[in-house]
């Protein structure tokens, strides 16, 4: 285990699940969750013709990268504790995960505001409608709180993240967007499972505080590059 510490920083590279479990125990409350957890994706496998797009597949073994087994029965209790009363927190998924997710987070305790949606600039290749979108669950604990632009809609456009240093990683423009809604300049941001450290690029970005864990070795080093770069003013 590996853990960087600043002022406004905390990067711990770990299993998020007893990282989480330490966090708890010393009392940390954080004001928000972004977070776009590994999860079960319609991806892998072999083409079934030659030529055939990657994203046409008669295998499929749910996984993009190594560590994708992560259980959410354990981890979304873990999160709601974490979470303050009246904090948003928002869960990045997919179709095939979207109605098990549901089911978790109310098991958790939370409620559930809204189901944002991610419109991107490509497209998955796919038999049944290519897919341009990606899905969040915007959640609650405790009483609702408003967003800071109440103007925001559902379906939002960024373009998606060119030369990926992560299979996931998402634009910062998108995570900014999150942040900007739920939280306010010196509050603490959580992402447990934080990847190439796109969340802790734009907390700093945007002033806040953010604790990032990420069991990945590779991806932890390239998040503490990434969010180390961003210059403080």
């Amino acid at each position: 285990m590996s853990i960087q510490m600043t002022n406004n920083t905390t990067l711990i590279q770990g299993d998020c699940l007893v990282e989480m479990d330490k966090l708890i125990k010393e009392g940390i409350i954080v004001d928000a969750i972004i977070c776009d957890p590994p999860y079960r994706v319609i991806s892998g496998g072999k083409p079934k013709h030659k030529g055939q797009p990657s994203g046409l597949l008669s295998k499929n073994d749910g996984k993009i990268f190594e560590h994708n087994d992560l259980s959410e029965e354990l981890w979304f209790p873990k999160i709601y504790k974490l979470l303050k009363n009246g904090g948003h927190c928002y869960i990045m998924t997919n179709t095939l995960n979207l109605e098990r997710y549901l089911r978790l987070s109310r098991e958790a305790g939370f409620g559930l505001h809204n189901l944002l949606v991610w419109e991107k600039n490509n497209c998955t290749p796919n038999r049944w409608y290519m897919k341009n979108c990606e899905y969040t669950l915007f959640l609650r604990k405790g009483r609702a709180k408003i967003i800071n632009n109440v103007g925001s809609k559902t379906v939002h456009r960024f373009s998606n993240t060119s030369n990926k240093v992560h299979p996931s990683e998402k634009p910062i423009q998108l995570m900014e967007f999150y942040i900007l809604n739920s939280t306010n300049e010196g509050e603490t941001i959580l992402d447990f499972t934080m990847g190439s450290g796109t969340t802790g690029v734009a907390a700093k970005n945007l002033k806040r505080k953010f604790i990032g864990i990420e069991l990945d070795e590779k991806y932890f080093n390239i998040a503490k590059e990434r969010i180390d770069n961003v210059q403080d003013e």
